[in-house]
């Protein structure tokens, strides 16, 4: 009895040494890794960290070979070892020309490496980036021109490249002449005061879907805008705390040009169109195109001869509010015109049945008294 119970305790005592050895195991694995990721850093910081080290390209472009290493080691790939994304480096120094790095190889859909089950590769390579790319376009944006290279952060931090804050400058690096213009906008001042309701580059083209403005899937293509617009301005939740109405989406949908764009009609004027796109300015604005004084200019895109007298109408008109002036009546006087019609018709008809009813028990009692 004693032998069997003295095993047991020997049993217990392995089984528990055994555990702690894999738990410490685990442990000392676990932090392997940071040191191996360091301990790489340390060899390719070697040159990659001096400031001037730079390449020359055969087109005469310079390229900046430095490695900032508090980026890198800030950045969400800060655990993440050098060759895992330089992959046809395998000797240090290394020689000869360096592949583009290949982002696809981590995030691909079904990998377990965040973001998990993504389907943004699809999404760009039916972008207008993408096909750029697929056509050779040296000059097309790839993940790092936006995302970052070794100092990718998320979006949350206001040290990302893409930060709701950040990403209109990202997109001006291609795009300078559009981001000049929108930096005069009044998206761009809301967003300079860092209000999350304004809406960047993303908001309206898009992020990894974006698409060419001819295309009519595109979100900026004529007879979407006022559907992209309206995510906005259709909301009370977004545009309310600024004291922009909402009604001018549904007056705008009621509108001549409105139900015209509705049925496919790309000429017909949309937001873009009185409005602008990058360099959208308030109506107060001298600069603005739906200033008074702007307007025959502005109108006259479509309207050819149109005078100074464009400035005395009124736009986003709402039937139902006196602001609109002789159409408000107009249009209550039919309303109530309508109903008066109606009303007398149902007591013509309730009377005329009533008539009938009385002529038909009329003719019933003669009958009965023959």
């Amino acid at each position: 009895m004693r032998i069997s119970q003295i095993r047991r305790i020997y049993q217990f005592f392995a089984i528990l040494f055994f555990l702690i050895f894999l738990n410490g195991a685990g442990q000392s694995q676990s932090k392997a890794v940071p040191q191996l990721v360091k301990l790489q850093w340390k060899k390719c910081l070697i040159c990659h960290a001096k400031p001037g080290l730079k390449k020359v390209t055969s087109e005469g472009e310079v390229i900046s070979l430095f490695v900032n290493q508090k980026e890198l080691a800030h950045s969400i790939h800060k655990n993440v070892p050098c060759q895992q994304c330089h992959m046809d480096i395998v000797t240090i120094p290394h020689k000869g020309a360096i592949k583009r790095v290949d982002c696809s190889r981590c995030h691909y859909a079904g990998s377990p490496i965040e973001p998990k089950n993504t389907k943004r590769y699809a999404q760009l390579q039916n972008s207008v980036h993408g096909i750029a790319l697929a056509k050779g376009n040296p000059n097309a944006p790839r993940c790092q021109d936006c995302h970052g290279g070794h100092d990718v952060y998320p979006p949350s931090d206001s040290s990302s490249h893409i930060n709701k804050f950040r990403v209109a400058k990202t997109c001006g690096k291609c795009h300078p002449k559009e981001y000049n213009n929108f930096e005069k906008s009044i998206h761009a001042k809301a967003l300079n005061k860092h209000k999350s309701e304004a809406p960047t580059c993303i908001n309206c083209h898009g992020g990894h879907t974006i698409e060419s403005p001819k295309q009519k899937t595109s979100s900026v293509y004529a007879s979407r805008i006022p559907d992209t617009c309206s995510k906005c301005h259709g909301s009370i939740k977004v545009v309310g705390p600024f004291g922009i109405p909402t009604q001018q989406v549904t007056t705008y949908k009621n509108s001549f040009h409105g139900i015209a764009t509705q049925f496919g009609e790309i000429r017909a004027a949309n937001c873009a169109s009185c409005h602008g796109y990058h360099s959208i300015l308030p109506a107060s604005n001298p600069n603005s195109r739906i200033n008074k004084k702007n307007l025959p200019k502005t109108c006259g895109k479509c309207h050819k001869n149109i005078n100074r007298n464009v400035e005395l109408g009124k736009v986003h008109v709402n039937p139902r509010q006196k602001s609109a002036g002789i159409i408000f009546y107009v249009s209550s006087f039919f309303k109530y015109l309508t109903i008066t019609v109606l009303v007398a018709l149902m007591l013509h008809i309730i009377l005329d049945v009533n008539h009938k009813l009385r002529e038909k028990r009329a003719g019933k009692k003669k009958e009965t008294e023959k």
